[in-house]
């Protein structure tokens, strides 16, 4: 599928991930990142191809509109995927669930050896993708970005921090970890690039400025 401005959306991968397809995931380690996060450079590129635009209605919005966590592979749904790519020594059950491991927060810094500790972020969050386009998507097309495992849109984090972030966007909410910035908006411009999504002028500020840390 092609955006209006051209560029190809991930959802054919996605929805292959979504549908069941087998997917490589290793043990994983405590500096895994998910994949695909541009280096600086091609994020301000990336950043100021973006349309900005005001956000849009939430008016209809739910997250159950946004199917997750869908079965992947065997036993494995995509919140156990990421547990098992993002953490170092994990080992699961035969219901996919780990029974040992830790996993590292890039956004506090912070250890967890509980998955119940641990989170799954989505990089752009699911309400904030709605009022900047996502509103128009099918609902196979918002169940692929919910469980994009192709792009840098999830990620292992502290539950407390996850929550306390909610649906907010950079110029409302950044990482604790102000070493992190650099890397979340590389992450985050590249994700709302990829699904052709929009940002308001001060995301847009709040990106540009966490660039600039690079």
């Amino acid at each position: 599928m092609l955006t209006k401005s051209g560029k190809a959306r991930v959802f054919g991968a996605s929805l292959l991930l979504a549908a069941g397809a087998a997917v490589a995931v290793g043990g994983g380690s405590a500096s895994a990142v998910p994949p695909g996060i541009p280096d600086a450079e091609t994020a301000r590129s990336e950043l100021s191809s973006l349309t900005v635009a005001p956000d849009g209605s939430m008016d209809g919005y739910d997250r159950d509109l946004f199917p997750h966590w869908s079965s992947v592979e065997g036993n494995c749904n995509t919140r156990e995927m990421v547990l098992r790519r993002d953490g170092d020594g994990v080992e699961v059950g035969t219901d996919c669930y780990p029974t040992s491991g830790t996993w590292t927060s890039p956004y506090d810094g912070d250890t967890w050896s509980e998955p119940s500790d641990v989170d799954i972020d989505h990089m752009v969050p699911l309400a904030a993708a709605w009022r900047s386009g996502a509103s128009e998507w099918t609902t196979a097309e918002r169940e692929a970005f919910a469980n994009d495992l192709s792009s840098p849109q999830l990620w292992a984090v502290t539950d407390n921090v996850n929550q306390s972030k909610g649906d907010q966007t950079p110029e409302a909410w950044k990482p604790p970890l102000e070493s992190h910035w650099c890397e979340y908006a590389r992450a985050y411009t590249h994700v709302k690039y990829v699904y052709d999504l929009t940002v308001n002028s001060a995301e847009q500020g709040a990106l540009s400025d966490m660039l600039g840390t690079c």
